[in-house]
């Protein structure tokens, strides 16, 4: 009986190595992707003054907006 518990533990453990190398090696590859993804300027939009992306504004007349209907609304 004794040695089912023993064997029970040590497939219990190389499971939990496995899992948390596993979640290891995910981790790094989001930091790798992130550190990989470029920065962009986040502009405010004049209308309601919400913060967004660059690249997500829309711009008219020198100015950034969060979408179409707060263009046309200033």
């Amino acid at each position: 009986m004794t040695k089912y518990l023993v064997l029970l533990a040590v497939i219990a453990l190389v499971v939990w190595l496995a899992s948390a190398s596993s979640r290891a090696a995910a981790r790094r590859e989001r930091e790798r992707q992130r550190a990989d993804r470029p920065t962009q300027d986040m502009v405010r939009c004049a209308h309601c003054g919400t913060f967004l992306p660059e690249s997500e504004s829309v711009g008219a007349r020198g100015l950034r907006f969060c979408s179409r209907e707060h263009e046309r609304l200033h």
